[in-house]
């Protein structure tokens, strides 16, 4: 491992990892790049394929399933099986914990496919993981090895299939993305190095759920949008109703991005072990802040496999403003 190589657009993913990380979390990390290069396959041939809709089940966390959440799923589970590596797994999808490789070292926590619901729409979508290392003896992973805080996380990342299908990911040596090649399904260094901006313009929000939010969310938005030249206020609210396309937006240009408590979900709808811990993993290597309006999110000690939380995530001036409002 050459933490020092140089880094040049265009490289591949696998050189990239073989000079930057150690082999086995490199067997993982392409064993899902590969499951990822199948999905973005599938989602951009499920108008023309049986895939696109509903399955008449609801998920653990009562969501209508989609076709393509479950078939994610598996082709997720099937690549990380064989890598060898991956000991434990965690998905949205799935009821309970899955022993993959019982000899395996990591222990991953994911969701297929976030922002599902756009899928009908050809909205962006994508997946997002978080690794950590197991903490039981081999054989069957145990809750333990998932409830670890984001502090423990080997390498975090998420795949948006969009305009472009990137890979974009940190292993604790800042945040790095790569596009995958339609000609030659690799993955090659396009955003090397990122760094978020300090300050931004963006606000991402739900408003259509402002009259849900408490008084601190809702004078956040107003200060969003008053008119003061000096901050460069009014802000702009884009929302597209997935978080990995609506964290990719910012993180490149600025932003937060806030799924707070409300009334009917107190503890937040987001999950903290593959949404939450793995995107306050990402921001925070590339320089912004991520909290649940308390402390931060890397901090928080799971309790529960699907445990909910708030977040406010994104550039680090805007987070701050908004803290400010929930201390007032």
């Amino acid at each position: 491992m050459n933490a020092a190589a140089e880094l040049k657009s265009g490289m591949k993913l696998e050189d990239f990892l073989r000079d930057h990380t150690t082999t086995d979390l490199s067997k993982l990390l392409l064993s899902l790049a590969a499951a990822c290069t199948s999905i973005a396959r599938m989602i951009n041939n499920a108008g023309i394929s049986d895939i696109l809709g509903v399955t008449g089940t609801t998920n653990v966390q009562g969501e209508h399933q989609q076709k393509l959440d479950d078939i994610s799923n598996q082709v997720l589970m099937d690549y990380l099986q064989q890598s060898g590596v991956c000991a434990g797994y965690l998905s949205e999808e799935n009821d309970d914990i899955v022993t993959l490789s019982p000899d395996g070292k990591f222990i991953l926590s994911i969701d297929p496919l976030d922002g599902s619901s756009n899928i009908d729409v050809v909205a962006p979508i994508g997946t997002i993981f978080n690794v950590v290392e197991r903490l039981s003896k081999p054989g069957e992973v145990t809750n333990e090895d998932f409830l670890q805080v984001g502090d423990a996380t080997k390498a975090a990342g998420y795949v948006i299939y969009g305009s472009s299908t990137i890979l974009l990911f940190s292993t604790g040596n800042g945040v790095h993305g790569f596009t995958l090649n339609t000609e030659d399904s690799e993955y090659y260094l396009s955003h090397p190095n990122i760094t978020t901006p300090a300050e931004g313009k963006i606000y991402s929000i739900n408003q259509g759920n402002a009259c849900k939010f408490g008084e601190e969310v809702q004078g956040f938005l107003n200060y969003c949008g008053e008119n003061d030249k000096a901050t460069s206020r009014p802000y702009s609210l884009r929302y597209i109703g997935s978080m990995v396309a609506d964290l990719h937006r910012n993180l490149l240009k600025g932003g937060i991005f806030i799924y707070p408590a409300t009334e009917s979900e107190p503890k937040g709808k987001l999950r903290l072990l593959y949404e939450c811990i793995p995107m306050g993993y990402l921001v925070e290597q590339a320089g912004g802040k991520a909290t649940d309006g308390y402390g931060r999110i890397l901090e928080i000690q799971p309790t529960e496999v699907h445990e909910r939380t708030p977040i406010y995530i994104g550039s680090t001036a805007m987070v701050n403003k908004a803290l400010e409002f929930i201390k007032d």
